[in-house]
């Protein structure tokens, strides 16, 4: 049996958590971004939605999204993006001949992507 696999989380240094202060949602409720159990269908678009709509004007929708990505939080909308968006990123980062980070592919121009030749660093 495979050993299990261990997520690696930041260092607590207050430098890596600061940017949170500055985050749109921090006054808003958490079951915004967070899915009750068994949530499906249309209430769980529709809260996904609002959650996006909060994000949308975060001053530091990149450092959540990019600590979504790098701790491996698989619940919940992060950055901007829900779990499964989250998920289609990586698998796309890890098939992807570009040497960006997955948070830099989401927010990368797409033209930026294109025009990167393999290999070539992309600054986001």
């Amino acid at each position: 049996m495979p050993a299990p696999k261990l997520l690696m989380l930041p260092p607590a240094i207050t430098e890596s958590w600061d940017w949170q202060l500055q985050a749109a949602c921090r006054d808003a409720d958490a079951a915004t971004f967070f899915h009750p159990e068994n949530e499906r269908g249309e209430a769980r678009t529709d809260r996904v939605r609002a959650a996006k709509r909060i994000c949308q004007s975060c001053p530091v929708l990149t450092q959540c999204l990019r600590h979504a990505l790098e701790a491996g939080e698989r619940h919940g909308t992060w950055g901007g993006m829900s779990e499964e968006e989250r998920r289609i990123l990586l698998r796309r980062a890890s098939r992807s001949p570009h040497s960006l980070e997955p948070w830099q592919m989401a927010v990368a121009p797409r033209s930026a992507l294109v025009s990167a030749t393999p290999g070539q660093s992309v600054s986001a």
